[in-house]
């Protein structure tokens, strides 16, 4: 299964950017081998539209015209569902096993996901109740990714 990430927002250099690279590049290294394969990163500009429903939707149409009808569209939302990581692991494997052939994880921007994304959602993950900037949920995702692939092959890096 290709896993995507799709950003509202610019990341700009610095070690925040680091950081979520090195584990991006440690997901793809070892996501193959159990069938998931990092397939990139699209960075969106925030939308500068008057309000905050204009910025939804336009961000939303973006959004949309990147993801593929059939492919799992994977919101990242602190209204969302919180998971374990081996929770998590175990839900990125059973939609690589009931033959997903992509996975799309979206970060909104400061206002949000569009009602019609939620809509349209395999799933509304929340990482935390909390409210986080767009560099750090990037580097959790990357992480949570990276240490999926670990869980799922067994690899040590994930202790209980």
């Amino acid at each position: 299964m290709k896993i995507s990430i799709h950003a509202v927002g610019r990341m700009k250099a610095g070690p925040e950017k680091e950081l979520a690279a090195r584990y991006l590049d440690r997901f793809a290294k070892s996501g193959p081998g159990i069938g998931l394969e990092f397939f990139g990163l699209t960075e969106i500009a925030e939308s500068r539209a008057a309000s905050a429903a204009e910025r939804g939707r336009e961000e939303a149409d973006r959004l949309l015209a990147f993801v593929d009808d059939k492919a799992a569209l994977i919101l990242l939302d602190e209204r969302g569902r919180n998971f374990s990581s081996p929770q998590f692991a175990e839900k990125l494997g059973a939609l690589r096993d009931e033959g997903r052939r992509q996975a799309v994880f979206a970060i909104g921007g400061p206002d949000g996901h569009d009602e019609r994304l939620r809509e349209r959602a395999a799933l509304v993950w929340s990482l935390s109740a909390l409210t986080w900037p767009h560099q750090m949920v990037r580097i959790m995702l990357a992480e949570q990714l990276y240490r999926a692939t670990t869980i799922l092959s067994g690899h040590p890096y994930h202790r209980v």
